[in-house]
């Protein structure tokens, strides 16, 4: 929603000037400088963009559009419960006793509690497979810790392709309004014959390129690509939260130790205070 808010306070603030300064809006108006920008800029994330990262810019995109990728303080106190209960039934019970949940965690009565977190895929493959690795090997806390850092850095890594090339893209966009304008003069050139208010517009229209370039460079698609690399670097701080938990319980941590050590590790203004945390542990309890 503060991405839309963003781009009308942007417009508005650029629209509005100009009218007041008395602009004519219909010389704004010019498709064939924004086809040559757009569809330049286009092509330039084609070429640059394999189908994953291509699919990533377009994906990360629409979901900083409509206001998704973040996560709130709800968001990290269910997946804290969610590694309460299943550290809780591993002491008590034993490793084998969560087999069952981690190989259908669909089915799992444990699982089932907390539907947006088995929406989160990567989590969810993080937490599961993790879980699988300590049941079938002798995995020690130190070798488990980096095995997670590497498989967080790999996934860092390949969840910030997108967001390069459309920081790329964005550093582009004056370069390709430049392409436009000359375009433009190119055109006006050959108009020398013409009256000077013809002359005039057809500068005027070449002008347009370079604004327009400049305008989506740092009032559109720069800050599109900075948000989608702030969701990159929450997923990222999500699932560290999960990874210290882990290690953490791995390494003999009683249960609400290693979800102390996860719930310290989560951002100060998502983290929820130890009371949050205990009355939210209480309540799941009493509703057994």
């Amino acid at each position: 929603m503060l991405v839309v808010v963003g781009a009308i306070v942007v417009t508005a603030s650029i629209v509005g000037g100009y009218i007041l300064a008395k602009g004519n809006l219909s010389v704004l108006f010019q498709p064939p400088e924004v086809i040559i920008i757009f569809g330049a800029a286009l092509g330039a994330l084609i070429i640059s963009s394999p189908m994953h990262v291509l699919t990533g810019v377009v994906k990360g995109s629409i979901k900083v559009i409509t206001g998704g990728g973040g996560y709130s303080k709800q968001d990290y106190i269910e997946a804290l419960l969610l590694l309460n209960e299943l550290f809780t039934k591993i002491r008590k019970e034993g490793l084998i006793s969560i087999e069952q949940d981690v190989e259908e965690p669909h089915s799992s009565t444990i699982f089932s509690k907390y539907p947006k977190f088995m929406k989160n895929h990567h989590a969810m493959s993080l937490l599961t497979d993790t879980l699988r690795t300590v049941m079938t090997t002798t995995v020690s806390p130190y070798e488990l810790e980096s095995m997670l850092d590497n498989e967080l850095e790999t996934l860092h890594e390949t969840e910030f392709g997108p967001v390069k090339n459309l920081h790329n893209i964005a550093d582009s966009l004056p370069g390709l309004g430049i392409v436009a304008a000359v375009l433009g003069v190119v055109i006006t050139m050959h108009k020398m014959n013409e009256p000077p208010d013809v002359i005039g517009h057809s500068v005027a229209a070449a002008l347009v390129g370079t604004f327009l370039g400049v305008l989506m460079c740092y009032g559109f698609v720069g800050p599109l690509a900075r948000r989608l690399e702030a969701n990159v670097n929450n997923e990222k701080e999500y699932l560290q939260v999960i990874k210290s938990a882990l290690v953490s319980f791995v390494s003999g941590a009683a249960p609400q130790i290693a979800v102390e050590f996860a719930r310290r590790s989560i951002p100060p203004h998502l983290r929820p205070t130890f009371h949050e945390l205990e009355e939210q542990i209480r309540a799941l309890r009493s509703g057994r």
